[in-house]
């Protein structure tokens, strides 16, 4: 069995996070994918959610929920415990048991570039209103407005985490030719369903927002829905492929999904 290899510390008394690799690539998030799914498949009382990032998974707990489980053996040892032994506190006993745990994972197949899934294809109509900063975007790297199109739905992105609102997907695997610094003033107000570039990664704000980012364009596919099993379409380790659509097919979809999200 191949050991696998992490990095493990607290957070706070409530988390414990989990560092698989010190580089953002394809195979690290595969490993960070399988792990996340290992984690969730073996809960422990108290655990809540697995939360994957780039390099990492911050594992969530309910702090009262493993001290009740403590034996009045394991809550006095107050003594062995400044001697060097464990389980005084929750986050002790949380990460003894994540340690031993992951002495079992084996992963479901060799880690290599994780993008062989079906890509979810997220429609997009691109530039005018829907995308505002499309003109300065291809003005920025001297090419057409097709061009800048062409680029961005010619890739397959894996989506690396989700944060900043809910249900944000930062996508990574970005055409060099397309990145482009953040604007130095963000907008106050950002329209639900725009696709942006920010830098060397691009994304899709679910909700309105303020934000920094280059707004290319928009899809009517409704990224957070709160009221829903899975509230978040996508998830850390997703593949996503972006659509062009006309004006007329994002308001046709916008109206089909009406009461469903945007």
């Amino acid at each position: 069995m191949t050991k696998l290899h992490y990095e493990c510390h607290h957070l706070g008394d409530s988390a414990i996070v989990l560092t698989l690799g010190g580089s953002i690539e394809p195979s690290t998030l595969e490993l960070v994918k399988q792990v996340t799914a290992y984690l969730e498949k073996h809960p422990f009382e108290g655990f809540t959610e697995a939360v994957a990032a780039y390099t990492t998974i911050t594992i969530y707990y309910d702090a009262v929920s493993v001290y009740r489980q403590f034996s009045e053996a394991e809550v006095f040892r107050k003594q062995e415990y400044l001697a060097g032994a464990n389980y005084l506190l929750p986050c002790d006993k949380v990460l003894h048991h994540i340690q031993r745990l992951l002495e079992n994972f084996e992963p479901d197949s060799p880690i290599q570039s994780g993008l062989t899934e079906v890509p979810i294809e997220i429609p997009v109509c691109y530039g005018g209103d829907f995308g505002p900063d499309l003109t300065d975007v291809a003005a920025h790297h001297g090419v057409t407005l097709e061009e800048i199109v062409a680029l961005h739905t010619a890739k397959i992105y894996p989506v690396y985490m989700i944060g900043f609102a809910p249900g944000f997907p930062y996508l990574g695997g970005m055409d060099e030719g397309l990145v482009t610094p953040r604007k130095s003033v963000p907008r106050p107000r950002i329209p639900a369903g725009s696709v942006g570039i920010g830098g060397a990664q691009t994304g899709i704000y679910p909700l309105e927002t303020p934000g920094g980012w280059h707004l290319i364009g928009r899809t009517p596919i409704a990224l957070f829905q709160p009221d829903s099993e899975s509230p978040s379409l996508l998830r850390a380790g997703d593949l996503v492929k972006f659509v062009s659509i006309t004006p007329e097919q994002f308001h046709f979809i916008a109206e089909r999904n009406q009461g469903h999200g945007l």
